[in-house]
């Protein structure tokens, strides 16, 4: 008896998924509930389980586009029989094949064929592991003899030495090559709700420049004895989203949205996080992070990212969030306008850090230096809110005290 493995539900809005990759091949077998294949939509990533043991059975091609409840698979009973059933005829293949390796020297020495090597000329052959197929022979009826051996292993590096040459046939400069690719579900929506906002929004972008000397000095000295008591690093993102979330209270129409005709003002801070995954870029939530400690803001990005990296996350995980914070410094970045994930009205963009000289005191001196970007809908967001909110950030930061004090 075999049972048909459907497209699950995996979400109010989502009608219909991509298979992306076949993580088990036709006709092998599956234990209950092992992953057999990953779905991808056009919010994340989510992996489909045996829902028996059994033979796979393959109906769906990796890229072909589901719906809900379409047919995936097939998962026959008696899973352990192909196994047994595939040791003999794996076993054939490999018989015929010792045959027809088996030395021909074997043979009488009247019945060569042409290019068989005698056995001398088999050994040196063998020895140096040249292809007896690549050697002329000039035996009788065309038997490859010693001296053919001999000389094929003299010329044996030569012919190696110009197997480089064969990428010189690689396309000349100038040529017009194109290769085509289909956008994942996540990239075409990526792409829709970018477009959507700047066609949509009033958005601006203001910038500021943080000193990052007072971070910098604060956790080299204290990272060890907060690794060894937190078990987790201590990273700059958990100083910027306690920064945000000071300086959101101070200036609630950040952490606010649109509604129709209404403005939604957040009484919380569900700070999204922007991360780089294998298939595009996706947002996940720290929830409540202005109640969290920097220990757990940092624990939480670890547990994110590490699921962003390994398509993992799940639709609760990256749904909501009223503000963003992303971070281009990783990549080198020194300054950007970075779009504002809707529905939210604002979005924080860390940068590159670079020594630079600046004034202080009256004094020239070279401090490490980032630029913030904070890009904002001015519909809802005036001036004076978003520079007095990166101000405020600016603040919080060049004072890592403050953060603590919540002064």
């Amino acid at each position: 008896m075999s049972i048909e493995i459907k497209v699950p539900p995996v979400g109010e809005s989502i009608t219909e998924v991509v298979l992306s990759r076949w993580v088990k091949n036709d006709g092998d077998v599956v234990e209950m509930d092992e992953v057999i294949a990953e779905l991808e939509s056009d919010k994340a990533t989510f992996e489909l389980t045996a829902e028996q043991a059994g033979t796979l059975r393959t109906v769906a091609a990796e890229g072909d586009t589901l719906a809900i409840g379409a047919v995936v698979c097939k998962i026959e009973d008696g899973g352990a029989a192909p196994k047994a059933a595939a040791t003999p005829a794996a076993e054939k293949p490999a018989a015929a094949a010792d045959k027809a390796a088996a030395p021909v020297a074997e043979r009488s020495g009247e019945s060569y064929a042409t290019g068989t090597p005698s056995p001398s000329a088999g050994k040196i052959l063998a020895e140096k592991g040249v292809d007896a197929g690549s050697v002329k022979g000039t035996g009788v009826d065309g038997r490859i003899t010693k001296e053919d051996a001999l000389n094929a292993q003299k010329s044996a590096p030569a012919a190696k030495a110009e197997a480089p040459k064969a990428p010189v046939a690689a396309p000349v400069a100038g040529s017009r090559n194109e290769r085509r690719e289909k956008m994942s579900p996540l990239r075409k929506t990526v792409a829709k709700r970018l477009v959507t906002v700047k066609n949509e929004t009033a958005m601006l972008t203001t910038f500021n420049e943080v000193n990052m000397k007072p971070i910098m000095d604060l956790r080299g000295k204290y990272k060890d004895q907060f690794k060894e008591k937190f078990g987790v690093g201590l990273g700059f993102m958990s100083f910027f989203t306690k920064a945000v979330c000071e300086a959101l209270k101070d200036f609630p129409a950040v952490n606010a949205r649109i509604d129709g005709e209404s403005v939604v003002y957040n009484e919380f801070a569900d700070i999204s996080i922007a991360v780089s995954a294998p298939k595009g870029l996706v947002v996940p939530i720290i929830r409540n992070a202005e109640s969290m400690s920097l220990a757990q803001i940092e624990k939480t990005v670890v547990e994110l990212a590490t699921k962003a990296r390994d398509s993992k996350l799940t639709l609760e995980e990256m749904t909501g969030g009223t503000f963003t914070i992303t971070n281009g410094g990783v990549f080198g970045s020194m300054m950007s306008t970075p779009i504002i994930n809707a529905p939210q009205s604002a979005i924080l963009g860390m940068h590159n850090i670079i020594e630079r000289p600046i004034a202080e005191k009256g004094e020239v001196v070279v401090r490490p230096m980032m630029y913030l970007a904070l890009s904002y809908d001015h519909r809802i967001i005036d001036g004076r809110e978003s520079v007095g909110f990166l101000v405020r950030v600016k603040q919080l930061l060049e004072d890592p005290a403050r953060l603590l004090l919540g002064v």
